[in-house]
């Protein structure tokens, strides 16, 4: 009953593709490897593993993994490399240039995620004949599984993350999921764990060290002559971050930028909206609260004090943290799950946090019980927090040096990885 089940629940998804697929090229980001998708353009070639990794934060994972993995057998260990965005190809684009470069015995193809057709993943697998998938994070894609399933390919799944809203809707369709179930899964977290128990079973379910620890291990303030931001931040300047804010959040976020600016006037605040579309949203929020403000595209020398630089241009969080004494990060006082607190920390800045961060319960409780990083429980508590930071600044060179020692306690996620691909791979 349940075979039948779920053998017409992948007929109806595999229909479900063959409608949708000539829809799918009207997206603009999907043209990009369209070929590789649909399989138009040819096949990748065979490999011992296939490792997927679905866009740009988990390509830097898979070049983690890869960087510790070596080869069981006398000849080169051959690794397909899919993800599912362009963002992530040019990550693992650079990840096998570099990998490949070093000799150490591996193969590396990097290549698009074919769309999950059933048939489509049929016949790719039959190809690719790999001896494991191996599954960054959470891609659960019913027709790679089931093609994986077929070929008696073993799958893992690794630094596996599992909210409630995403397990209630893997239970919408429970036996096609526990169908094709991974063989081991590798959470990053208790919590994360319980939730794929529930789904596959806790005899399959055990906790690793998160790999982004890893990817941090050598993460360090950057040198005031060498930050790109300097001419933009007097060194005599107070600067404080607010990274990563969300216009969910942008009520109680403009109440901190309004206190921030009124208990400490002469204050430099960089405000980095998460997503660039919504600048509008804060430029009215900055006018509503009577605050200066000047987008940083148009910002040319140092910035004058008690002006708010809403920061309008890509990839300078983290340089901008470099010079900060204070920062705050978004995506927190609103139950958004939170942003990335180590990046701040790893650059020598104590961070503060609303109490919405379980999207990094990964990083553990007791980095707040040491002091390394501030939970606040609202607005106020962390315009208090920050002032508090802001009138006795730590030494960024100390507090880097104690982000840096928490992080080596809790790396060893790639390791771990690795030595169950080995396990695997050795079991033929």
């Amino acid at each position: 009953m349940v075979q039948t089940s779920v053998s017409m629940a992948l007929k109806a998804y595999s229909l479900g593709w063959k409608c949708a697929t000539p829809l799918l090229k009207l997206n603009s980001r999907l043209r990009d490897g369209w070929e590789q998708r649909t399989l138009s353009g040819g096949l990748p070639a065979p490999a011992h593993i296939w490792m997927q990794a679905a866009s740009g934060g988990e390509a830097y994972l898979a070049w983690e993994v890869l960087k510790n993995l070596k080869s069981p057998f006398s000849e080169s260990l051959r690794v397909l490399v899919t993800t599912n965005t362009l963002q992530g190809y040019e990550t693992l684009f650079r990840a096998a240039d570099d990998i490949n470069g070093r000799k150490t015995g591996l193969a590396i193809q990097p290549w698009y995620f074919p769309f999950d057709d059933p048939d489509l993943m049929d016949r790719v697998v039959d190809h690719v004949r790999p001896k494991l998938a191996l599954i960054l994070e959470t891609e659960l894609w019913p027709g790679f599984l089931s093609a994986c399933k077929k070929s008696e390919v073993n799958i893992l799944l690794a630094n596996g993350r599992m909210s409630t809203k995403s397990l209630a809707g893997y239970l919408t369709w429970p036996d096609l999921f526990r169908a094709v179930s991974p063989n081991t899964i590798m959470a990053v977290s208790e919590a994360d764990g319980r939730r794929f128990g529930t789904l596959f079973g806790r005899e399959k379910v055990w906790v690793m060290p998160n790999i982004k620890f890893d990817r941090m291990a050598d993460a360090a303030p950057m040198a005031r002559k060498n930050n790109p931001l300097k001419k933009l931040i007097s060194p005599k300047s107070t600067f404080t971050v607010f990274g990563s804010v969300r216009r969910q959040e942008e009520l109680e976020v403009t109440k901190l930028a309004a206190g921030l600016m009124r208990e400490r006037p002469t204050t430099i605040l960089g405000l980095f909206p998460r997503h660039m579309h919504h600048m509008k949203i804060w430029e009215t929020a900055m006018n509503s609260a009577g605050l200066n403000w000047i987008h940083r595209s148009r910002l040319n020398g140092p910035a004058l004090p008690g002006t708010v630089i809403l920061w309008d241009a890509f990839g300078e969080l983290v340089p901008a943290y470099g010079l900060a004494q204070a920062a705050f990060v978004g995506g927190s006082l609103a139950p958004l799950g939170g942003q990335n607190f180590l990046e701040p920390l790893t650059c020598g800045v104590t961070p503060v946090t609303g109490p919405h961060w379980k999207n990094f319960a990964w990083v553990g409780k007791d980095i707040f019980d040491s002091g390394l990083t501030v939970e606040a429980k609202d607005w106020q508590a962390a315009q208090n927090a920050l002032i508090s930071i802001l009138d006795k600044t730590p030494a960024r060179r100390n507090v880097a040096k104690l982000a840096k020692e928490y992080i080596a306690d809790h790396k060893g996620g790639a390791k771990a990885v690795c030595k169950q691909v080995a396990d695997f791979l050795n079991k033929d």
